[in-house]
Formats: C-alpha cells, structure tokens, sequence
C-alpha cells in the first residue's frame, strides 16, 4: 500500500525530516541576519525575530515567520518591512547555501508571525477582572 493510499483523507501534519530541516533553516537565517548588512533602508536598524520557518514537503520552498520588534522606534511598517525582506530573500539565500548542508538551499518567504499579538490578547483577556472572578470562583474549592 503506497503512502499516498495510506494517508488519503486524513489530514498530516510537516514530517520529522521537515521539522529538522525548518529548525536548521531558521537558525542558519538568524545567523544570517546577525552577521551579514543587507542593503535595504527598511531593514537598518530594525531587529527580528524568526520565530518559525515551514518547509514544503520537498524541502524546496521555507516560509520565514518573522516579528520586526524595531519597527516603532525606526518609523517603518511591519509591511514595508517584510517587503524589504521578501525583496532581499535572494541575497539571502545565497547567504544561507554557505551555512547549511542541504541539497538544495530552499526558496525564502517571510510573513509577519501574528502569534506575537494573540498571546498578548490572550494575557490581556486573562487579566481581565471579569474573567479573574470566573477563574478564582471555579478553584476556589480545591484550595487548602
């Protein structure tokens, strides 16, 4: 039974061999960004966080989710930002190809990583003092 006919019509997540190879480009990216001056006016001064990068099932293609966390101080819009980026992901990875063992050095993307804002939601809902109340009256029999 092939693959293919094994797994139709369930829904599966990235491979461990996408995970390792996501975990790789991402580090090798920061390294990247760390050391290397990339000639955009919209990227000077701004520091970022990859938080995440997801491989495609033949390695070919990496989505960079990336934060801007210097965006307010230099003026620049996470858009312009990520255009900068996304303009400079052939600079690099050509970069990234001397840093990392693959056959193949994927093609980059970058989106903006929304994970940052629904964390600070979820900590502002939770600090809620409506939502306070509900949580302290359900535990309020398992104290002692």
């Amino acid at each position: 039974m092939s693959r293919e006919t094994k797994n139709k019509g369930r829904e599966t997540g990235p491979t461990q061999r996408q995970l390792r190879a996501g975990e790789l480009i991402r580090h090798a990216l920061v390294e990247v960004l760390r050391e290397e001056g990339i000639a955009e006016p919209a990227l000077a001064g701004v520091s970022l966080t990859v938080s995440e990068v997801r491989m495609s099932p033949d390695l070919k293609h990496a989505i960079c989710f990336v934060e801007p966390l210097g965006a307010g101080v230099t003026g620049q819009s996470t858009t312009e930002i990520l255009a900068a980026l996304n303009r400079a992901s052939k600079f690099l990875r050509g970069r990234l190809a001397r840093n990392i063992d693959m056959k193949f050095t994927p093609d980059l993307k970058f989106f903006h990583d929304d994970s940052f804002n629904a964390a600070a939601q979820m900590d502002r809902l939770f600090t809620n003092p409506r939502v306070q109340a509900d949580i302290h009256s359900e535990g309020g029999g398992d104290e002692d």
